[in-house]
């Protein structure tokens, strides 16, 4: 059995425990974790990012209390699934969220005023979340690829920015985490959010710089519209930390 098929059967596993079926699975990708549609659900299961992320659990435990706070604040994301709970589920030793499936428009990508208003919306439901969150997401990510990795150019490169690390933070606040275009799906009824597991609490600029670096949309246009003010020295640095942060997530796949 592959790791994309062992992916699948754990989830099917858990859909059929708790009454639906798990025939028909269709596999919507197969990145850091796997996503498979199984009816009116989508599961996401942790494979590669489970061996960055030992503590994955409580990413995708994350991901699940986040959707739920920011869809009691009106905020619009990808909604929990009406039928199971959530989880995080266990099956086969695989880490397993389920959420409920979106019809959405692949080929959508929002205005750079659009996203900006929808990513200051998010940005304010999260501002009185409960829950605990990290305060060192992508410099922990960084270290714990580059301990999986021989990379030596990449190590050189963290060493440069976690030098400056805590000189460059503006006030911190909870963040999406991964907010690009690609996580706002485009639904019936508008847009909504996806792929909360990344959340951390945080300046500003690094939700910003997944602005400057993505190539969907007019970046620079979309910083421009979104309210929050930001320092420019900081959301250079934080573009350049975001590039360290892909490309490590890219290696390890690569490798994987």
């Amino acid at each position: 059995m592959t790791e994309l098929e062992r992916g699948v059967a754990a989830a099917a596993e858990i859909v059929r425990a708790h009454g639906l079926s798990g025939d028909d699975p269709v596999v919507l990708g197969d990145g850091a974790n796997l996503l498979v549609r199984l009816g009116p659900v989508v599961a996401r299961v942790a494979t590669t990012t489970a061996v960055v992320r030992p503590d994955v659990a409580d990413h995708f435990a994350r991901d699940v209390a986040v959707r739920a706070h920011l869809a009691a604040r009106g905020v619009p994301v990808v909604p929990s699934p009406e039928d199971v709970p959530p989880g995080p589920h266990l099956s086969d030793g695989l880490v397993v969220t389920l959420a409920g499936h979106v019809e959405h428009d692949p080929a959508w990508t929002p205005a750079p005023a659009e996203f900006a208003a929808c990513l200051a919306e998010l940005h304010d439901g999260l501002l009185d979340f409960p829950g605990a969150l990290p305060d060192r997401l992508p410099l922990t990510d960084v270290d714990r690829v580059l301990a999986l990795l021989d990379a030596d150019d990449l190590r050189e490169r963290r060493d440069e920015l976690a030098a400056e690390w805590d000189r460059r933070w503006t006030a911190a606040r909870p963040l999406h985490g991964d907010a690009h275009p690609g996580n706002l799906l485009l639904a019936p009824s508008g847009p909504v959010w996806n792929d909360l597991e990344d959340t951390w609490r945080g300046p500003v600029e690094w939700d910003l710089a997944g602005l400057a670096n993505t190539g969907r949309l007019d970046g620079r246009a979309g910083i421009a519209a979104h309210p929050a003010e930001f320092d420019a020295e900081a959301l250079a640095y934080f573009v350049g930390f975001r590039r360290l942060h892909a490309e490590c997530w890219r290696r390890v796949l690569a490798a994987s």
